[in-house]
């Protein structure tokens, strides 16, 4: 019997199977079913007694289901006496809810660990969070692999050499700069400030983008309006239209592939972390190798203590 087994919620299963594939082993069997009031049935279709169980199941839109479908799974594999559940979690919805805005507010971020964990899940891997202080909500080890080095080496070579890496704001400047170690460009910051809740302006530009291609990066586009207001703030400081957009996490909500859908962006660049649906400029890059790398890094009694987990998937 094989050492570990691999299950795959219903939010990502081609991410699933591409993982499998380059573990060279079967995905694990189970059966998802949702009754008509909306309540999740998880059944394992194999012994998981003593065994190593890792999830794949990210909790994308709509991430209330999801999540409770990882919930799910996690307590079916505690309750048929798994030795060990890793939840593996590329995109980890509520990880921006990392903070109370207001003293009555909730720090979702924080509820979402307690559960995971109430769940029976000894292990947690996540790629590229929105907050990277998520960590800090865990009792039990959790694992940040980065998406950054994959991204960036699908783009090296696509990126003009008179280009700039952008950072749509000052929070995404680290992100930018990793680009910019492997890409070898200059990074530009996009100063910026709210306007409403739903909208921000931005306010000024740090470095020279005048005549030139840009590659604008970020851990994520949700809605697009960031992204969009970005290339509109480039193309009024003189830079050409033609720019690049990457990110991990593509969720691509209220329209946002059709803000992105305009002459001066060449392409948008993510992982397959969330499951996209297919539109002209959008590629894919994937993710399987570097989660399956993780999991050859947790499992086995041949694994050197001496190797960080986490090494296998970061660039810093």
């Amino acid at each position: 019997m094989p050492q570990i087994i691999l299950f795959s919620g219903s939010a990502n299963p081609h991410l699933a199977g591409a993982v499998a594939r380059e573990l060279a082993i079967p995905l694990g069997r189970a059966t998802v079913e949702r009754f008509p009031d909306g309540e999740v049935s998880v059944h394992l279709n194999e012994s998981v007694r003593n065994r190593e169980v890792f999830i794949l199941q990210p909790t994308a839109p709509p991430v209330d289901p999801n999540l409770m479908e990882l919930v799910a799974f996690a307590d079916a594999a505690r309750r048929a006496a798994a030795g060990r559940i890793v939840a593996i979690v590329p995109y980890f919805g509520y990880a921006r809810s990392d903070k109370r805005g207001e003293r009555r507010d909730p720090i979702m971020a924080s509820a979402v660990a307690a559960m995971l964990q109430g769940a029976g899940v000894d292990h947690v891997v996540t790629i590229d969070p929105h907050s990277p202080q998520l960590e800090g909500y865990f009792r039990i080890p959790i694992d940040t692999l980065s998406a950054v080095t994959t991204l960036a080496l699908s783009l090296r070579h696509r990126v003009p050499q008179n280009a700039v890496i952008v950072a749509p704001d000052v929070g995404a400047l680290r992100l930018a700069t990793r680009y910019a170690d492997i890409i070898d460009r200059p990074v530009v910051v996009m100063h910026k400030r709210r306007a409403t809740a739903r909208a921000t302006l931005v306010t000024h530009i740090v470095g020279d983008v005048e005549h030139r291609p840009a590659l604008i990066v970020d851990d994520m586009i949700s809605t697009g309006e960031t992204i969009r207001r970005c290339v509109d703030a480039l193309l009024g400081a003189g830079a050409q239209p033609e720019m690049i957009v990457a990110a991990t996490h593509g969720l691509f909500l209220e329209g946002a592939p059709h803000k992105l859908d305009v002459v001066s962006v060449r392409e948008v660049v993510v992982t397959d972390t969330i499951v996209q649906t297919f539109w002209p400029k959008l590629k894919t890059v994937s993710v399987a190798a570097l989660i399956a790398g993780a999991i050859n890094r947790a499992i086995g009694p041949t694994v050197d203590e001496s190797v960080p987990f986490e090494a296998v998937g970061t660039t810093d």
